[in-house]
């Protein structure tokens, strides 16, 4: 029977997104109480709902004056799952925390939705993830224990399943996200953005306003920050289209457009839920950045050097620097496992 292979999913890469999907949940419990969490919406009733589907979440197993004990506990879990610690048994309580909080909250934002999207697909992924922490490597001496070349092979095309259904998801909410906008006036004239950051509810917080009001106030400036977001947007909706290389460049302009909304609008919770779902855009599946590493030099070049100075100071950064190179090229080339053709 033919055989190809395929890259292996359990790496740091998706573990980095499952980590950020986490925290961003963790701070909306965290910093949040159960007066704030769960009202009464106007027309609508008493949050949660407790209806249906929406029955089965975490805040519908407890009563009223019980909220903040559940919310706790749910922080418990995900800051467990956002430690890294043995994704295969934390992934399904995360998803499942992920949408409690969607399903039970009164006023739930795009990020929530995303998050339980991307936590339960990611779910999927950790079914074969047998590593301590998903910030190990993903040599195969990690998964030995899954059961068999065989089973081993299924868990993984499983795993790369649900990536590619999350990378695909995200960039049609990238596409989605730019396309809605371009019917509106204020977007196709360039000056939503004016709006937008002198909306009392939504816009720019007070001690940033000077300087948004300064730019807004230019036309160049209004155009500029209402007509670059799409830009960026429709850019990483048709990333999937792209070489791996544009795909790493398209990185940093989509995490500074949602640090800018975060810092702006204030929507933390869905930055971080936008980050995870830029890394598993982006990143080539199975990415797989030697992460410990990186901290470990990290230190080290904050640290004194060895020698004070001369030829062995000199000869011990290249020897670095070539250790950091073999460390770099085997951390971004993914395990593989065969599965039939």
């Amino acid at each position: 029977m033919r055989q190809r292979t395929i890259p292996l999913p359990w790496a740091a890469g998706y573990g980095l997104a499952r980590t950020l999907l986490a925290l961003g949940t963790l701070g909306t419990l965290a910093f949040s109480d159960a007066a704030t969490l769960f009202r009464e919406v106007a027309t609508v009733g008493q949050y949660p709902l407790c209806q249906g589907v929406t029955a089965a979440g975490a805040f519908c197993l407890v009563g009223p004056d019980q909220y903040d004990t559940m919310r706790w506990a749910c922080c418990l879990v995900l800051a467990v799952a956002a430690s890294g610690w043995r994704p295969r048994l934390t992934a399904l309580p995360h998803a499942y925390v992920a949408f409690s909080v969607f399903t039970g909250i009164s006023i739930p934002d795009g990020g929530d939705q995303i998050t339980w999207v991307l936590a339960l697909l990611i779910a999927l992924v950790s079914l074969g993830d047998d590593r301590r922490w998903h910030w190990q490597s993903s040599s195969p001496v990690h998964h030995e224990g899954v059961g068999g070349s065989g089973r081993r092979g299924v868990l993984a095309l499983v795993g790369v399943s649900a990536l590619v259904v999350a990378r695909v998801q995200v960039a049609i909410l990238y596409f989605q996200a730019c396309v809605a906008k371009l019917p509106h006036a204020e977007w196709a004239d360039g000056t939503a953005l004016y709006y937008w950051t002198n909306n009392h509810a939504f816009g720019a917080p007070d001690w940033l306003r000077p300087l948004t009001g300064a730019v807004v106030a230019h036309p160049v400036g209004v155009a500029a920050m209402t007509w670059l977001p799409l830009v960026v947007e429709l850019s990483l909706a048709a990333s999937l289209l792209m070489p791996q290389k544009v795909r790493w460049r398209l990185l940093p302009f989509g995490v500074l457009l949602h640090l800018t909304i975060a810092i702006t609008m204030g929507l933390w919770s869905f930055a971080f839920a936008m980050w995870a779902g830029l890394l598993l855009l982006l990143a080539p599946l199975g990415h797989d950045p030697d992460i410990t590493g990186l901290l470990r030099r990290a230190f080290r070049r904050a640290g004194p050097p060895v020698e004070s100075a001369g030829e062995p100071a000199m000869q011990k950064k290249t020897e670095d620097q070539d250790e950091e190179d073999a460390e770099t090229e085997a951390g971004n080339t993914p395990a593989r496992a065969r599965v039939p053709a």
